[in-house]
């Protein structure tokens, strides 16, 4: 009997800790070893490391059929359910995570800056430090390739497209009027504050289906999703004065900022080229709250300006100056909610709606125009995997215009439109490998105005070469409709939308501060708006039977690695592009196009005097501009363009910043064109002057303080 008892207590011990051995190797897609990778049964501490050679092996009391995972760093978690009983000496093959910061990212066309961005160009902040932009974000924009600085202008131009091509998004919603209001060849500036923004996407082309109404460009702004801290931010300027205010709270935060601004008491000391009336006068305002579900975030975004300037023009066409009064008024509003439900499911909608109200005096003439642009937009994506992404959403876009041209003698004429353009897409986000990526997607659109349906593909891809270099092509088709210039006047002419496809191939090399692209481009031009008379007018005949090509190539090299305390970044473009379009008689280079442009902006830091300083200098070959003295259309050539700007913040305190800049340092009198007479002198020779800057330099002194509880925040960024 005893020994009975003794083999059934030993029978069933035996069966209690019986062990059962799992053993095998794990390998990449490649049939690489992967050392270190952990091998486990889920919800035991069963399990092992592997070693050099891939190989684990361990002893599991567990029986019958388990759950056997393996993971890794970089590599996604593998699991399979396995017979215990019969896992001996298997092979595991781990596939790499797409979410590893060194998967290729497809860079083709689009440059990036803010904290977010997976390659950035820029950070946050160049787009204010950079000498000669003056705070102005357009302006540090124009320093990267694939735009042109047109002085006399100030709006973006985009490979050969006018400034109408690019359109402005904040936070993914539409701004209908991006641009503070002005008079012919006085340069604009964009409406947007830029210490409200926490990063910035600038395409040049191939952008995403997401985006449409333009033909050469998006930029997209994104407002800060939750600031650091309560802080006071007030600014005194040589041509103004600037207050802000943040207020953090669990849930929600709330940025104020307001400012003035006022360039007579500046004028008066400073010599100009315009003979002023009433130099620029503005006072603006913007407001951001933020409200955080726990799913999801809510921002509302409210800007508005109210600015005037009177002016006497030369009058090339007579011995009296024209004066040019001009009172703006501006709004925008927007409101935007980004969240997450469900399983990998991501909700993005909005509305946003601009008014803008313009009253011109042209001597003894007027012209009243007002805007009303709405915007609404609703996003789904879906995360289906690491490798699969899909979005699909909506856009709806509403437009009305009125103008009313009051001569002094004769009879008010009215122009006007109203636009409606209902459009959807659907893009794929396709994840192959590290190595390889691909966006695929299309947008419909119908514009009832213009009574038209458009489909537009598009298409990216990247392939990466090495660890921080790869390849990226795009491809795309993109449409939008005429500028208000021509369809105004669509109660007497039918118009269609205008046509680009885009053709870019780029390469990009990013590692250690340092970054490197190269981009070449071809864009196709189709339905671009032609009339018959000198000038645009209700009684023009027009027609979509213009055409266009851009091709060229943009080099972009960024360096803030080889010499201590300095950064920098070298840009470079070249463009060949001829337009048949307007009133042109035949097709040529526009007037807004110089075929090589270059750019060197320099920020160094000086620890011992408590500063940064900054240099960039632009330089671009001559613009083409029409003599009526010669036989041949747009034969002149304006001398090169070359400005050298200098900027200089100094630390006085940790929260108080005196900053000064100066643009055009050496004085070059640069010239951006020539303006003709309509008709010859009695020796049957066109008079002409010469289009120049407003001033031969931009002085700018301020004084900033920010006032925090850390102490230690100031304004560097804003300036």
């Amino acid at each position: 009997m005893k020994s009975i008892i003794t083999f059934i207590i030993l029978f069933f011990a035996a069966s209690a800790f019986s062990q059962t051995t799992i053993s095998g190797k794990t390998l990449d897609k490649k049939g690489k070893p992967i050392a270190g990778a952990n091998i486990y049964i889920d919800g035991t501490y069963d399990g092992a490391t592997t070693n050099e050679n891939g190989q684990f092996s361990f002893t599991t009391t567990t029986t019958g059929n388990q759950i056997l995972i393996a993971s890794f760093l970089v590599y996604e978690s593998f699991k399979v359910t396995i017979d215990v009983a019969n896992f001996q000496d298997k092979t595991i093959v781990l596939k790499e995570s797409s979410n590893t910061l060194d998967a290729v990212v497809i860079s083709a066309g689009t440059m990036e800056s803010g904290d977010k961005a997976r390659v950035s160009v820029l950070k946050p902040l160049d787009i204010v430090t950079t000498a000669g932009s003056a705070g102005n974000i357009i302006a540090a924009l124009q320093t990267l390739p694939g735009t042109q600085s047109v002085g006399e202008d100030g709006r973006l131009f985009v490979r050969g497209g006018e400034a109408n091509e690019t359109q402005t998004f904040v936070d993914g919603i539409r701004v209908a009027q991006p641009y503070n209001a002005t008079i012919g060849n006085v340069p604009t500036r964009g409406r947007f504050s830029p210490f409200l923004f926490s990063g910035i996407a600038f395409s040049t082309g191939g952008f995403s289906a997401e985006y449409g109404e333009a033909l050469s460009s998006v930029l997209l702004l994104n407002t800060e999703d939750n600031p650091d801290q309560n802080k006071t931010e007030v600014s005194l300027m040589t041509v103004g004065l600037g207050l802000g205010n943040t207020q953090k709270w669990k849930k929600s935060s709330l940025s104020l900022n307001a400012s003035y601004i006022n360039l007579a008491p500046y004028q008066a000391a400073i010599p100009q080229n315009l003979d002023w009336n009433s130099p620029f006068q503005s006072l603006s305002g913007e407001l951001v709250y933020r409200y955080n579900f726990n799913n999801g975030i809510l921002k509302v975004y409210a800007a508005f300006d109210s600015s005037k300037m009177d002016i006497n023009q030369e009058n090339i066409n007579g011995p009296e100056k024209i004066r040019v009064d001009l009172n703006n008024n501006n709004f925008y509003f927007n409101t935007s909610y980004n969240g997450r439900f469900g399983t990998g499911w991501q909700v993005v909608t909005g509305m946003s709606y601009g008014y803008s109200k313009n009253q011109i005096g042209l001597d003894l003439d007027n012209v009243n125009n007002d805007e009303n642009a709405a915007h609404l937009k609703l996003k789904i994506k879906k995360n289906f995997s690491n490798y699969f992404k899909l979005l699909v959403g909506g856009d709806y876009f509403i437009s009305k215009f009125d103008e009313n041209f009051v001569p002094n003698l004769g009879i008010t004429k009215t122009n006007g439109y109203n636009s409606n353009i209902a459009a959807a897409y659907t893009e794929a986000d396709i994840l192959f490998s590290k190595k390889l990526a691909a966006k695929v997607g299309f947008r419909a659109s119908y514009n009832d105005l213009l009574a038209e349906s458009t489909i537009s593909p598009r298409i990216s891809m990247a392939y990466k070469i090495a660890k921080n270099s790869q390849f990226s092509i795009a491809y795309g088709d993109f449409s939008q409709s005429p500028s208000v210039d021509y369809i105004k006047y669509s109660k007497y002419h039918q118009f269609q939308s205008e046509k680009a496809s885009h053709y870019i191939l780029n390469f990009q090399y990013s590692k250690d501060n340092q970054t490197f692209r190269a981009e070449a481009y071809y864009k196709d031009y189709s339905n671009l708006v032609k009339y018959d008379t000198q000038a645009i007018a209700y009684n023009s005949v027009f027609n979509n039977e213009g055409s266009a090509y851009a091709k060229g190539l943009d080099i972009f090299w960024r360096d803030g690695k080889t010499i201590k305390n300095l950064e920098y970044w070298l840009s470079y473009s070249f463009i060949d592009t001829k337009r048949d379009y307007k009133n042109f008689p035949t097709a040529v280079t526009p007037s807004f196009v110089a075929n090589h442009t270059l750019s060197l902006v320099t920020k160094y830091f000086i620890t011992d005097w408590r500063s940064q300083v900054g240099f960039t200098n632009s330089f671009s070959s001559g613009r083409p501009y029409n003599n009526p003295n010669e036989t041949q259309f747009m034969n002149g050539k304006t001398k090169v363009y070359n400005n050298l700007s200098f900027n200089w913040a100094y630390l006085i305190s940790p929260q108080k910043i005196l900053y000064f800049s100066v643009s055009n340092v050496l004085g070059t009198q640069n010239v951006y064109g020539y303006d003709y007479a309509k008709n010859p002198d009695v020796n049957g020779i066109y008079n002409r002057r010469a289009i120049t800057p407003t001033a031969d330099r931009f002085f700018f002194v301020g004084f900033f303080w920010t006032i925090s509880k850390d102490k230690k925040d100031n304004q560097l960024k804003n300036l």
